[in-house]
């Protein structure tokens, strides 16, 4: 099904001279020299600079690795067709066929766009769920309520059974986020996940923040675990360094774009409770003129992923090849889908 991207903005507000502490100053008279109005010029001055000198939300601790992410192959198996019907321009219904030797089925998918903007490209409340002739349901809900406070809903039911429940609240200040994340709370066995996140602008190119997070059950050692871990983030020009560092590992990605075609980014995840620890490279290439993008990756499990999504002008089309290769396990996969609309 169709993805929705919702994009976030951020707003600054503006300085007079009553927040900068100077007096009211009235407005000079055609008799009075030409310096009373050149007095004014400082305060503006200063206005300016401590405008520029604020700063910026640093997003949500969600997205710390998302660059680094985004432009890793993610493979498929067998083929895939999917059908994207616009039936207005806040609904959209997605058909889909998978064939492969370990999981074919089809799926049905619909997608709502409210009519709620906070900006040009984001429109709030966004509804997305798909489902299978067996019943097993995926379903998110996004809403912005103010311009500050957003919330995510997503639910899994597997089998007849609510198998994944989560719910996210963020709120958004003018230079830091919070987050409170409740998942698969359970009154009758008294379980549940509670995660909290926060992320701080320290200066221009650093943002700085801690994550906590509290699980409790009876599945749970002891009933009840808690883990702290330190994020941080790292901005210089077209480069950003992202990591996590906790009691269960560390985690560090670094996301360079190289020109308006090419993006690198590597991925190393540590594993302390495991003993084990993996590294990954991965690349996009874009070319426009081409109407083609490909990602590729491969990773210290000798893993070598690639995917190419090639548009069929002037059809609406989209031709999709994946490839997975393991040289060690002497293992291959090879899919080809085709999207429509």
């Amino acid at each position: 099904m169709g993805n929705v991207l919702a994009a976030s903005s951020s707003s600054s507000s503006s300085l007079d001279a009553a927040k900068l502490g100077l007096p009211e100053l009235s407005s000079p008279s055609p008799n009075q020299p030409s310096s009373s109005a050149t007095a004014l010029t400082p305060p503006s001055t200063a206005g300016a600079e401590l405008k520029e000198q604020a700063l910026e939300n640093p997003g949500t601790v969600e997205e710390l690795h998302k660059k680094c992410k985004d432009i890793q192959a993610m493979t498929f198996e067998g083929a895939k067709i999917m059908l994207n019907k616009g039936l207005s321009n806040h609904f959209q219904v997605s058909h889909t066929l998978n064939l492969s030797t370990q999981s074919s089925g089809y799926r049905f998918g619909a997608t709502y766009v409210g009519t709620k903007q906070f900006g040009p490209s984001e429109a709030f409340p966004v509804l997305l769920g798909d489902i299978d002739p067996s019943g097993n349901l995926n379903a998110n809900v996004i809403h912005q309520f103010t311009p500050r406070i957003r919330c995510k809903f997503a639910s899994q039911i597997q089998d007849s059974k609510l198998t994944a429940a989560q719910l996210t609240t963020d709120y958004r200040g003018d230079d830091y986020t919070a987050s409170l994340t409740i998942g698969n709370p359970n009154i009758f066995n008294n379980s549940g996940v509670f995660v909290s996140h926060y992320l701080q602008s320290v200066t221009e190119n650093i943002a700085l923040g801690a994550e906590l997070a509290y699980q409790y059950g009876p599945n749970v050692p002891g009933g009840q675990i808690a883990v702290v871990s330190a994020v941080g983030r790292y901005t210089q020009g077209d480069s950003v360094w992202s990591g996590t560092l906790g009691p269960g590992g560390v985690h560090v990605c670094y996301y360079q774009k190289a020109s308006e075609q090419l993006q690198i980014g590597v991925e190393v995840e540590t594993s302390l409770r495991m003993q084990e620890s993996v590294a990954t490279i991965g690349y996009q290439v874009d070319l426009p003129k081409a109407d083609l993008i490909f990602k590729g990756s491969f990773d210290s499990n000798w893993n070598v992923c690639g995917v190419l999504e090639k548009r069929l002008q002037p059809l609406p089309f989209s031709f999709a090849l994946s490839g997975r290769l393991n040289h060690t396990k002497n293992q291959f996969r090879l899919g080809c889908g085709l999207i429509i609309g």
